[in-house]
């Protein structure tokens, strides 16, 4: 029986809808490509990090947060890499799907805008990641790699609080909170549709 007729969501912070269970069916059929994603995700997101650091070298409290978060996403990089080989699995480049593109497009270009926009858009795919690798560490049948996911959740939900803190140190909170509304509703917009290509935010 699909894991979609019997399982019910948890609910993430942040997050306005929560990952509906064909997600987590396409994800177990397709495992090795989800770790392959998951690898990219991670280099992906420790690369956001150091380009805010680039950008706003000024503010010491931003670049102690985040180079923190860079170093354990390519700590987590070298954990999936580690997985992929024992599996066999070759580490390849795969086509991103379009929610990391989306979401950039609603980041307006303007400072400050922009840094308030780019910090709670780093928080949502933190948390939709933290909410994610949750349901994997829940439902994987390999019980070593469950523990794998489990083990990175506590670090996803720290991620996105350390964003959520930048943002409401630099920015009224009646602000952060509004914005927050509009993006974490355009998130969810854009996971309405499953996409085709299995992926960790697909």
């Amino acid at each position: 029986m699909p894991i979609a007729a019997t399982v019910k969501p948890a609910t993430i912070k942040f997050l306005v809808e929560p990952t509906r269970m064909e997600w987590v069916d396409q994800a177990l059929a397709n495992f090795d490509t989800i770790l392959l994603d998951h690898a990219q995700c991670e280099r992906k997101a420790a690369g956001v990090a150091l380009s805010l650091i680039n950008r706003y070298p000024s503010d010491r409290e931003l670049i102690t947060a985040l180079t923190e978060i860079a170093q354990e996403e390519l700590a987590h990089f070298a954990q999936v890499h580690q997985w992929l080989e024992r599996r066999g699995v070759p580490l390849r480049p795969l086509h991103p799907p379009p929610y990391g593109a989306k979401l950039r497009e609603q980041v307006r270009p303007g400072e400050p805008h922009r840094q308030l926009d780019i910090l709670l858009v780093s928080a949502l795919i933190e948390a939709r990641s933290h909410e994610r690798l949750g349901l994997l560490a829940q439902h994987c049948p390999d019980p070593a790699l469950a523990g794998f996911y489990r083990s990175l959740m506590a670090s996803e939900a720290r991620h996105y609080g350390a964003y959520w803190v930048l943002a409401t140190g630099r920015f009224p909170r009646a602000e952060v909170d509004a914005r927050l509304v509009e993006l974490a509703e355009a998130e969810s917009a854009i996971l309405a549709t499953l996409h085709p290509e299995p992926r960790i935010h697909s």
